[in-house]
C-alpha cells in the first residue's frame, strides 16, 4: 500500500469511476489498518474538486441517492455547497453509500480550501487528516508535495509538546492527537483509545511518513535518535531556546503570528531587516500553541458536526451518531 506517495492504480479507483472527475482523492481511516478484515468497515474518501457547486450538480444527475432528499429537492448543488461553506468548514460528506457490496463515505472540498488548510492550517481540519496515513488515489495538483509542509509542521508541534525523551510511538501518538485536541466528539462519540489504536495499527505507515523529517531534525541537531535493546527508537531532544525557535519557525505563518510572542526586528545576513521571534520559554511556546490548536479544532469540529447532520438527513444522522456513540461506549466499559 502506498501512503502519501505516487498516485497509482488501486482497488479504490473503481468507486471513483461512478463519480464526476476529481482533482484529488485519498482514502483515510480504519480501512487502511493492515489487520482490518471487517467487511462492514466504511471506506472514507476525501475528494478535492475545483468547483464544488458544479461537481455536486453533476453528481446529483449521476448519483442523486447519495444525498439527503431535502437537499436534493430544496436547492441542489448550490444549497449543498452553501451548507458546507457557511455552516461547516467547506467539506460536504455523503456517508452510507453502497457500491459493489461495500460501504463508502466521501467528503468533497474545494481544492483552494484543501491547499489552504494543508499549508496554512486555516481550519485545522483536513490538514489533520493528512497528518495521518492516507492512500492517495488521484493527485493532479501534487498535494503530496504540499503536504510535506504540513508533516514538518505537525512533527515540530509534537516535539514542542513532548518531554526531553520519548519513544517513536509516543511521537506518532502526539502527532495523531493534534487533530483531536478540543474535538467535541471525543467527549461522547469517539473511542477513548482511538489515538492509541490508530498508531498501533498503522505504526509502519507513520514511520515511513515521518522518518525523513526526523532525520532532517537530527541533521540540524534538534534531536537525537537511538535504539533500545529491543530495537525500539528513542527520541531525545534539547530544550534550549534555539531549538524551540527552530521548531516554531517550521509552523505555518498564521500560527506563528497567532502565538502571543513579541517579535523583534533585526538585521539579517543579507542586510535586510527580518522579524525574529523572541521566545521567553519553551513552556510558553508549547502552552500558547496548544491553546491555538485546541480552539481551532473545537470550532471546526463543532461547525462540521452541525453541517454533517444537516447534510445526511434525519435517518442517516441518527444511524451515524448511534454507530459512533456505540463504539465510544464500548471503549469506556
Amino acid at each position: 500500500m502506498k501512503t502519501m506517495g505516487n498516485a497509482s492504480k488501486s482497488p479504490f479507483q473503481g468507486f471513483l469511476e461512478v463519480l464526476p472527475p476529481v482533482e484529488f482523492a485519498c482514502v483515510y481511516g480504519s480501512s487502511l489498518h493492515p489487520n482490518n478484515h471487517d467487511k462492514t468497515t466504511m471506506t472514507d474518501f476525501i475528494l478535492g474538486v475545483s468547483d464544488p457547486k458544479q461537481w455536486h450538480s453533476e453528481n446529483l444527475r449521476l448519483n442523486k441517492n447519495h444525498y439527503a432528499s431535502w437537499m436534493v429537492h430544496l436547492g441542489g448543488g448550490k444549497l449543498i455547497t452553501n451548507v458546507a461553506d457557511r455552516v461547516g468548514v467547506g467539506v460536504h460528506f455523503n456517508p452510507f453509500v453502497t457500491w459493489n457490496g461495500k460501504m463508502y463515505k466521501y467528503g468533497v472540498v474545494r481544492m483552494f480550501d484543501l491547499i489552504n488548510d494543508v499549508l496554512q492550517w486555516d481550519k485545522f481540519y483536513l490538514c489533520g487528516r493528512l497528518q495521518k496515513p492516507v492512500h492517495i488515489v488521484v493527485d493532479n495538483l501534487d498535494i503530496n508535495s504540499c503536504n510535506a509542509v504540513n508533516l514538518r509542521a505537525a512533527l515540530s508541534t509534537a516535539l514542542l509538546l513532548l518531554p526531553s525523551e520519548f519513544s517513536e510511538a509516543d511521537l506518532y501518538a502526539k502527532v495523531c492527537s493534534l487533530s483531536y485536541m478540543g474535538d467535541l466528539r471525543m467527549l461522547f462519540a469517539e473511542d477513548k483509545n482511538k489515538v492509541k489504536k490508530i498508531v498501533a495499527g498503522q505504526f509502519d505507515l507513520f514511520h515511513s511518513m515521518y522518518q525523513p523529517f526526523l532525520e532532517e531534525c537530527e541533521a540540524k541537531k534538534l534531536l537525537r535518535l537511538s535504539s533500545t535493546a529491543n530495537h525500539q527508537t528513542v527520541v531525545s531532544q534539547d530544550r534550549d531556546l534555539s531549538v524551540v525557535h527552530s521548531l516554531v519557525s517550521a509552523l505555518p505563518r498564521p500560527i506563528r503570528s497567532s502565538i502571543n510572542m513579541k517579535q523583534e526586528k533585526k538585521l539579517g545576513g543579507t542586510g535586510k531587516i527580518v522579524n525574529d521571534i523572541a521566545i521567553s520559554s519553551r513552556e510558553q511556546a508549547a502552552n500558547c500553541l496548544e491553546r491555538i490548536l485546541r480552539r481551532k479544532v473545537m470550532v471546526s469540529s463543532a461547525r462540521q458536526a452541525i453541517s454533517g447532520l444537516l447534510a445526511v438527513g434525519g435517518v442517516n444522522a441518527t444511524k451515524y451518531l448511534a454507530k459512533k456513540v456505540n463504539k465510544a461506549w464500548k471503549s469506556w466499559i
